[in-house]
């Protein structure tokens, strides 16, 4: 790719974020849209005093950078009120990553760049021909071999290595000690005095809620409280699920208000039988469906699982409980750490544990087929990357292909978009796998799904697309790993220009339009012009953690694993971070609202995937110095990924407990503090139906729908 080139692609993204910013700054302000930009506002009634003045106002019609210097005003404690502490873990990583790239930056701009640009290796075009350079002129493969200056990037390589060190330590501290921190200001916590235990063993002539008071009552004398046995519920939930839907069908005719047009014929297709009101019909089979609930949830008392949340009267005695293993047989009375209420998946409970297993078998094979299959997707954008290649696939193109304009469209912009196309599905296959895997919470499914996809993100867009070969080619390659260093050294840096435009593409217009949420306009608009209204199903949504961290991190990797090969990559990774740091910030504040909270446990995937990146680096240049016939250079980067290593395993010992568990020096102290406090006996009352399965609950739908307006907020968000 030639520099002419990059720049539509940056010219292409930078129009469309100015736009998506412009549309934004107008839309946002408009009433009808408060359910699009401003959801938890909406749904806390921050300003339900506000009435919505309804007359012509031209500001509303201005652009306007407010929401800039408000959401750059955003303290710590305001994020971790409005949205929690993994929403603070997320804005950190944006910080983390501007501190390092923005030392990276300056070392690449100010040093390596230069460095690169005047070396002979490439005999490219003469200097003053800028428009039409290739980007392998500002990378080190235009260095020339055995040249003293390919020092600077071994020097380089170090610092930069040392500092990500540096800044990766103080973060791991910082957050686990704010860890810490929220919890001794937290307020108790059910999750914080309740196990859920597992394989409880079968007594004849007793159920398995007798069991489990009887076992605790012995065992556990002076701290056992209280326990909810778990029950098969999974035809309860269906049929709640078609409650649910009816009910809602029913609140949509109500809400039209048309007499006429609730009248419908039976049978099939509507076109026989005579004509009912479809309100009766559908509030008789709601009757229906509530009553079949209800005599289900009485058949079902006495179907128990063999498992059960047991909650204790502190959070020392649930630690000792969580701890020690509580039986004889280690395969019964398994325990593990129970989630928020609002946070338990509840139907993979109902599940054996050979489907269960089963399950978690597919769940895996899945994964890796679709890890595989996505390869031809990874191909197709190979050949638009590479004209050459792309001309012998369709010779009848030549002519079109051989424009500058178009050319520079089809290298610079086109790979990258079509890429994210595909991506798109990625994430909501990853949850669905991960929700396959047996997880008792939904936290725990979106940090397998974190996971999954990253390493789906690394293999297939980072590594297929360096190798640019066959998936037998790349399986061959690691199977020799004394040539991996010499196989991505001649790899990566020839693929720097496509990541460039893919930073372009892929992160730039990614941040803005989710500052624009044009799927949730388009949605809202619709709902309005169909059905009146768009506050019917109001729900705030909350932030996908497993789809952007993943990519916040890839990005990472393309900063530290650029670094020195390719140091042009770094300013547009600056500008990345800085849009994200801004946008994310404005949509906590405004759009996404917490629906469970793992105190910070994102972090550790944070952490290890920087490291991954560092080990990479070093990879890479162990294999580039000695390709540049600089052995004592490539001999002497070995040392770097051993260290790493060696902080790595440090920090592991160091802070990753802390993200496990709290220490029982924090358990004693907050229990002490708690223990005299008069709230703790209202507590304990609630505690004891706190991992109540819902679909037990009572369920009491409304006869009598009415259509409410619910007040709106007002003024520029």
């Amino acid at each position: 790719m030639i520099l002419s080139a990059l720049l539509t692609s940056v010219g292409i993204n930078l129009g469309l974020c100015f736009l998506f910013f412009t549309l934004y700054s107008v839309l946002k302000k408009q009433p009808s849209n408060l359910y699009v930009y401003a959801p938890r506002l909406v749904h806390n009634q921050k300003s339900d005093h506000q009435l919505i003045d309804n007359e012509f106002n031209l500001e509303r019609l201005l652009p306007s950078a407010g929401w800039i210097t408000r959401a750059w005003q955003l303290t710590e404690d305001d994020i971790l009120s409005i949205s929690g502490f993994d929403a603070l873990v997320f804005t950190r990583i944006f910080e983390f990553s501007l501190k390092v790239f923005a030392f990276g930056g300056i070392i690449g701009l100010c040093v390596l760049l230069p460095v690169n640009y005047l070396g002979n290796q490439l005999k490219l075009d003469p200097i003053y021909d800028l428009p039409n350079k290739s980007l392998d002129s500002f990378s080190i493969s235009n260095v020339d071999d055995g040249s003293n200056w390919l020092w600077i990037h071994f020097s380089a390589a170090y610092v930069f290595t040392g500092v990500v060190c540096y800044l990766l330590y103080y973060e791991y501290n910082y957050i686990s000690s704010k860890r810490i921190v929220c919890f001794y200001t937290s307020k108790p916590q059910p999750q914080q005095f309740t196990i859920l235990v597992r394989g409880i063993p079968s007594l004849s002539g007793r159920s398995f809620s007798e069991v489990v008071e009887s076992f605790f009552t012995q065992n556990h004398p002076s701290t056992y409280l209280s326990h909810s046995v778990i029950h098969r519920t999974s035809k309860i939930r269906r049929l709640i699920n078609d409650a649910e839907k009816l009910y809602r069908r029913l609140t949509h005719i109500k809400s039209q208000n048309h007499a006429q047009r609730n009248l419908k014929r039976e049978g099939f297709l509507g076109l026989v039988k005579r004509k009912v009101n479809i309100v009766d019909l559908y509030e008789k089979k709601l009757e229906d469906l509530e009553d079949n609930v209800r005599m289900e949830q009485y058949s079902l008392t006495g179907e128990e699982v063999p498992a059960a949340f047991v909650s204790f009267k502190s959070r020392f005695g649930a630690a000792v409980a969580l701890h020690i293993q509580q039986g004889v047989n280690p395969t019964e009375w398994v325990t593990e750490r129970a989630p928020e209420p609002q946070d338990v998946h509840w139907s993979f409970f109902s599940a054996s544990f050979l489907k269960r297993w089963i399950y978690k078998l597919i769940a895996v094979l899945a994964f890796i087929a679709l890890t595989i299959l996505f390869l031809i997707p990874v191909v197709i954008v190979q050949g638009l990357a590479n004209l050459n290649q792309l001309q012998t696939w369709f010779p009848f193109l030549k002519g079109i292909l051989s424009l500058t304009v178009v050319t520079q469209l089809v290298t610079g912009y086109l790979p990258s978009l079509v890429l994210q196309l595909f991506l798109f599905f990625v994430p909501p296959l990853m949850l669905m796998l991960s929700s396959m895997q047996g997880y008792i919470s939904f936290s725990r499914i979106e940090k397998s799904a974190c996971t999954k996809v990253l390493c789906f993100t690394i293999w297939n867009i980072f590594l297929a697309n360096v190798l640019s070969g066959s998936a037998f080619y790349m399986v061959n390659i690691f199977l020799e790993p004394k040539n991996i260093p010499e196989v991505l050294a001649k790899a990566v840096p020839s693929q720097a220009s496509f990541f460039i435009s893919y930073v372009v593409t892929s992160g730039w217009t990614s941040l803005s339009s989710e500052l624009f949420r044009l799927i949730p306009l388009l949605g809202s608009f619709s709902c309005r012009l169909w059905a009146k209204k768009d506050d019917e199903e109001f729900e705030v949504p909350s932030l996908s953690y497993s789809s952007e961290i993943p990519t916040v991190l890839f990005f990472g990797l393309l900063g530290i694993t650029y670094f020195f090969l390719a140091p042009l990559i770094l300013p547009f990774l600056v500008v990345y971070f800085f849009l994200g740091y801004i946008i994310f910030r404005n949509q906590l504040l405004n759009v996404y609202a917490p629906k469970y909270e793992t105190s910070g446990k994102f972090w550790p995937i944070v952490h290890h995937s920087t490291i991954f990146s560092l080990i990479l680096m070093h990879v890479i240049a162990i294999g580039t110095f000695g390709l540049k016939k600089v052995p004592l250079a490539s001999s002497l980067t070995v040392p770097l990924p051993i260290l790493t290593l060696l902080f790595n395993e440090y920090c592991r010992k160091r802070f990753l407990p802390i993200f496990e568990s709290y220490p029982t020096e924090c358990l004693v102290k907050k229990d002490g503090e708690d223990g005299n406090e008069r709230s703790m006996a209202e507590f304990y009352e609630k505690l004891v139906s706190a991992y109540r399965d819902p679909a037990m609950m009572p369920v009491r739908y409304a006869r009598n729908i009415e259509s409410q307006n619910s007040p709106l907020l007002q003024g520029d968000i």
